[in-house]
């Protein structure tokens, strides 16, 4: 059994040449073919450096632009030598100048030797094709594709919807099955020899001239007339991100590529020093892997792609920043927000600290600066309580945050008064628990001591402010985990919504809550409320309180209540 190599190369040739002297010092011999647009200098230096080996040959050269036929035609012209100058050749492996072998090369002769009718080419048919870009797979086959299109971009994309409104359709050859695949083949002589001999050949070619990127698809298709055997997979292992581009294998690469179980890998970076000094050595101390499996490995790249697409949730970097429409609208952890808490209770957040164990901020959205745990003016990462660093980019501000924090539960405060440029963010993201006692804006007006007259228009609008957060909760589209309690229904029984939120927030707590924090006594706030009334404005989202509230702190740790979702 001889393996032959056919090389398509068009640039980095001193690799090439690398490649070719390691190939043919196995007993391959080796058929290169250079892209007619590769400088002319380069190409008689790759002459130049192979002359001392005769088993090399060089074909004719022809211009290879991707997506056209030329590729076809070069890797025709180049098989077509090989067969006719090498007869001891029982196999024919593509490949280009970036593909390197990464098992020993007679771990590939000892596995064909074993396979001797076997053809390994990727061949499916467009119906099962689920990693075409671009919307073309049947389509590449029943249009017409006159124009190189990384070249002529307009005109092709211009000609394509042109046959698309005149439902243009071409006629297919008779007895042809449009079938696609990797591009990297190894084809037995015996079928290779049939398609090159191909009693419709000239049609055939014809046709393919007009076929978007033909290297996937015509010895994918033709060998489905000639070939008695087809392994549908290829021994190169040839990998392409979600936009349809290339792997490119780095030096750091080195254990990965160890891993699989494919004879070559494409596409290698030319200055991948490590990676050509380790696998471009002798084989005589190599143990042969097993099976060959390209496959192996696919579950790292899917997850590769993964991370690429969607990255990771609540990292907003950037190098990489996640839209809403991938999934990446949310923070890295959970996290609470509390509105009209600290309105009501003079030791809510130490009290909240105690009982979640998590960092309790402040009001970090404030106009005047974000006040963080501690009164710290830099938290963790490098953020500042500046306002104006904040509302630059808040939704990044509060992303950084809690994944700087991963691990440790933040909570925060948030209310009308605060910059509401956040709040879609926070309805929208499902790692959030929202808390809301609506009305409880106006407590602070009322210990202010002025008179209803003077507070009146303030509190008319954090009203509206506030109204439209509720709104904002309320949509269909809302992803957060809210609760919201109206100012008298809360003060009615307020140890109820505290352990809900404790329970909410801790749920691997066991505990039970034994304290509360101390409720503001309201007596009189009532009467507030009937003098904002009595001033034109209609407070409506305290709920129905009445004008002599006595409402008093509970005294006692109360019974453990029911959580109704």
């Amino acid at each position: 059994m001889t393996l032959g190599v056919v090389m398509l190369c068009h640039a980095a040739l001193d690799r090439a040449a690398q490649l070719a002297r390691h190939w043919a010092s196995h007993g391959c011999p080796v058929v290169i073919h250079v892209d007619a647009r590769a400088p002319m200098d380069q190409f008689e230096g790759l002459q130049s450096a192979l002359a001392d080996l005769p088993d090399i040959r060089f074909s004719r050269r022809s211009p290879c632009e991707w997506g056209t036929f030329g590729i076809v035609q070069a890797t025709i012209d180049a098989s077509t030598q090989m067969l006719a100058q090498f007869p001891q050749v029982s196999h024919v492996l593509l490949a280009s100048g970036s593909c390197l072998p990464i098992r020993p090369v007679r771990a590939l002769q000892a596995h064909l030797a074993q396979h001797p009718d076997t053809d390994f080419i990727e061949s499916v048919t467009t119906a099962d094709v689920g990693w075409t870009v671009g919307g073309l797979d049947e389509e590449r086959f029943t249009l017409r594709f006159p124009f190189a299109w990384k070249r002529q971009r307009r005109l092709f994309d211009g000609y394509v919807a042109l046959q698309r409104a005149l439902r243009f359709r071409r006629r297919l050859p008779p007895g042809l099955v449009p079938h696609l695949g990797s591009q990297w083949w190894c084809l037995t002589r015996a079928t290779l020899q049939a398609i090159l001999s191909h009693p419709d050949r000239p049609a055939l070619d014809r046709y393919f001239r007009r076929v978007w990127i033909p290297d996937e698809s015509y010895f994918q298709s033709l060998v489905r007339q000639v070939s008695t055997r087809i392994e549908s997979r290829s021994l190169t292992l040839s990998k392409f991100d979600y936009q349809g581009r290339p792997h490119v294998f780095y030096d750091d690469h080195l254990h990965l590529l160890r891993q699989t179980d494919a004879f070559l890998a494409r596409k290698i970076w030319p200055k991948a020093d490590l990676l050509y000094r380790t696998f471009l050595t002798l084989d005589g101390d190599r143990a042969l892997a097993p099976e060959p499996n390209p496959g192996k490995i696919n579950r790292l790249f899917a997850k590769a792609v993964e991370r690429r697409v969607k990255g990771r949730p609540g990292l907003y970097m950037q190098s990489r920043f996640p839209t809403r429409a991938r999934g990446g609208n949310q923070a890295a952890a959970p996290y609470g927000v509390f509105s009209g808490f600290v309105e009501l209770f003079d030791d809510f957040q130490p009290w909240l600290a105690r009982a979640l164990d998590a960092r309790v901020h402040g009001h970090l959205f404030a106009f005047d600066r974000a006040e963080f745990a501690g009164g710290e003016s830099v938290f963790k990462g490098g953020l500042s309580d500046s306002p104006t660093l904040r509302d630059y980019n808040p939704r990044s501000f509060l992303t950084n945050l809690i994944w700087n924090t991963r691990g440790e539960t933040q909570c925060f405060q948030f209310g009308p008064a605060d910059e509401q440029a956040i709040a879609s963010f926070m309805a929208g993201d499902p790692n959030a628990m929202i808390f809301v006692i609506t009305g409880a804006f106006a407590v602070p007006l009322w210990r202010s001591g002025r008179s209803a007259a003077e507070v009146r228009a303030e509190a008319a609008r954090l009203q509206k402010v506030e109204s439209d957060f509720i709104a904002l909760l309320n949509r269909p589209d809302a992803r957060a985990g809210i609760r919201i309690w109206s100012l008298a229904e809360f003060v009615e029984n307020p140890a109820e919504p505290l352990e809900q939120l404790v329970d909410l927030l801790n749920p691997r707590a066991t505990h039970r809550v034994t304290d509360l924090p101390s409720l503001t006594p309201l007596q009189g706030f009532g009467a507030f409320l009937q003098d904002l009334r009595n001033q034109g404005m209609a407070p409506v989202l305290m709920g129905d309180f009445p004008a002599d509230a006595d409402l008093a702190q509970p005294h006692q740790a109360p019974s453990r209540p029911r959580i109704v979702r």
